[in-house]
């Protein structure tokens, strides 16, 4: 990892991440991680970086080293409603508040600190590249999420959310077209309207 400031002074950091902004479908999901400084983790990196097998055994290591982790969603009716935004601030506000341990400081994955933190915090640009606690959290996040879009798939396997995670890919567009909208997606999304 490149070389990052933490800021001085706290002791309890967490980094928070995202995922899943872009698909039509699926809640967008989140994650808060506190490393535990005295049992670092080996190859942690930006999710989208690592392999999906990768992913899975680091999640399994940073639940069982991290001195918390928790994770947070907003629904799609409420990113219809508040926009994709504003949902993703409100699923990392709901991702920190769940932390069993409350946190001094918070690295906020992107350009952008939730509003409703409560308590001070900072926005990495590259985040998941370049901080522990960011790759930590966009790691657990990535994985909850494809497994949600995992049972998505066993529930409606005509769709193949298991081949492109609800992405508005050419093969998902093509069994949206073929077979409709579920109730599942993000009616506020420019391919979903035109349905």
């Amino acid at each position: 990892m490149d070389k990052f400031e933490y800021p001085q002074g706290y002791e309890l950091i967490a980094g928070v991440d995202e995922v899943g902004r872009g698909p039509l479908v699926g809640a967008v999901v989140t994650a808060a991680v506190i490393l535990d400084p005295n049992n670092p983790i080996e190859g942690l990196a930006d999710s989208k970086k690592l392999s999906e097998k990768k992913r899975l055994l680091l999640a399994e290591e940073i639940k069982q080293k991290a001195l918390a982790w928790a994770l947070g969603r907003a629904e799609p009716h409420e990113i219809d409603e508040l926009n994709i935004l504003h949902a993703s601030m409100l699923a990392m506000e709901r991702a920190v508040k769940h932390l069993k341990i409350r946190p001094h400081f918070v690295l906020v994955d992107g350009n952008r600190i939730p509003p409703n933190l409560g308590m001070p915090a900072q926005a990495v640009v590259k985040g998941d590249a370049l901080v522990a606690e960011i790759s930590a959290a966009s790691i657990l996040a990535k994985v909850a999420r494809d497994q949600e879009m995992m049972e998505l798939d066993k529930k409606y396997p005509q769709y193949a959310f298991a081949k492109h995670k609800g992405y508005p890919t050419k093969l998902h567009l093509e069994k949206l077209a073929e077979f409709g909208v579920l109730p599942e997606y993000r009616r506020s999304f420019a391919p979903i309207k035109n349905y």
